[in-house]
């Protein structure tokens, strides 16, 4: 969202975050404005506690968690975000897909919005399995039954967070949304490109796959010990920043990768894991960080090991490298099991986690060069995207005609 933000206030807007606070530090890294909401029931540092309890959890409990943590900021939202509008003279809204409560807010000012997939694009579709499930895409009368149960699930697990804002509505003299209404926002994009996608059974005419919002350099420096690559292949793993937090995932991937002859970096994805009491876990000798400078690894690697994060997904999709997938939870089943579809993956769901499953899949993606191939030429077809480029001129033309922006063929 800051790239956004940033390619934004390259073209001469004011742009400001409306965040969590913890959200301020990469706001004003990224040369942002901020706004805080929710400062009482979220305190700077509480986002690190909620990333340690979901650490802990599966991948159901993760999803319940994540639903209640979605409530809490959609209730702070419907409180907050009206006077955070008049107090920094805001003129129309960016709204994350998974805080839907700020298009609520949007509608009673009168203002524009557009509405922003950071994760995977959540819409329902018949063809598509919900991201959170890990299910394979299966074409057909059976798979669109599957599919229909799937969302039916999804949409009884998040109720609480509809029902806050359907009473917040209701109280406000707006009709409750069901999730079947004409939607009110006047753009909804993804920084997925198209082809990272199932084909939708009806694609919904305002939904733009733009490409990955990705910027080539990063505000600041990672440290790392780069004089202890010794020149074989390099397999980079990271199970990103949010799901990392238990030990005997390391230990797996560290036990799967010790007899290849390739050298595994291990990143811990946050500064306050203590590297030396993974390391004592894991046999070989991983070089392991709290924190890698990813970008500059990618560059370098031959394989990646990831949580499935659309981040990681996008960054190593470009740069061409194939992937062993080891989805968690939120939309990272969804990431993994599009990453297989498209051939560029293979993936090791958490439940059949084993060292030789793992293994296996390592091997497979290191020495079949088709995995290689495919992921190459999925990297060519990103370079021409420009996907924040495209992002922000669709939101510049919503805002300044004030009306629907289709995407092309709808």
């Amino acid at each position: 969202m800051t790239t956004l933000g940033r390619e934004l206030a390259r073209r001469g807007h004011r742009v400001t975050v409306v965040a969590l606070p913890d959200g301020q530090a990469k706001a004003v890294a990224a040369g942002l404005g901020f706004a805080a909401i929710g400062a009482s029931e979220f305190p700077t540092g509480s986002m690190t506690e909620q990333t340690v309890t979901l650490g802990g959890m599966s991948a159901l409990e993760g999803l319940r968690y994540t639903v209640e943590m979605m409530r809490l900021s959609a209730a702070v939202t419907l409180r907050d975000l009206p006077t955070v509008i008049r107090a920094e003279r805001i003129d129309a809204l960016l709204v994350d897909q998974v805080n839907p409560a700020a298009g609520t807010i949007a509608e009673l000012e009168g203002m524009p919005y557009v509405q922003v997939c950071n994760a995977l694009a959540l819409n329902r579709d018949a063809n598509c399995p919900p991201a959170v499930l890990p299910w394979r895409y299966r074409p057909g009368l059976l798979g669109r039954l599957r599919n229909r149960f799937g969302n039916w699930f999804l949409y009884r697990v998040t109720e609480p967070v509809r029902q806050e804002i359907n009473d917040y509505r209701v109280q406000h003299g707006l009709t409750p949304r069901l999730g079947k209404s004409e939607p009110a926002y006047l753009a909804e994009i993804a920084q997925q490109p198209g082809f990272f996608d199932f084909p939708r059974a009806t694609p919904e005419p305002r939904l733009h796959f733009t490409g990955p919002w990705h910027e080539s350099t990063t505000t600041s420096e990672v440290p790392f010990p780069w004089d202890r690559l010794d020149g074989r292949p390099l397999i980079y793993a990271s199970l990103g920043t949010l799901q990392n937090r238990l030990v005997e995932r390391f230990a797996a991937i560290a036990a799967a990768v010790e007899p290849l002859a390739a050298q595994l970096v291990l990143s811990l994805g946050s500064a306050d894991q203590d590297p030396a009491a993974v390391a004592a876990r894991c046999p070989g000798k991983p070089i392991i960080v709290p924190v890698a400078p990813q970008l500059a690894l990618l560059e370098k690697a031959a394989v990646v090991i990831t949580h499935a994060g659309l981040n990681t997904a996008l960054e190593s999709l470009a740069r061409g490298l194939p992937m062993v997938a080891i989805p968690v939870t939120n939309d990272q089943p969804g990431v993994a099991r599009r990453l297989e579809w498209l051939g560029v993956a293979e993936m090791v769901p958490l439940a059949r986690l084993t060292v030789p499953r793992l293994r296996q899949a390592i091997t497979r993606v290191m020495t079949d060069p088709g995995y290689r191939d495919r992921a190459r030429l999925r990297a060519t077809e990103i370079v021409g995207l420009d996907g924040v480029r495209r992002a922000a001129d669709i939101v510049e033309g919503a805002f300044h005609t004030g009306r629907p922006v289709l995407a092309h063929g709808a």
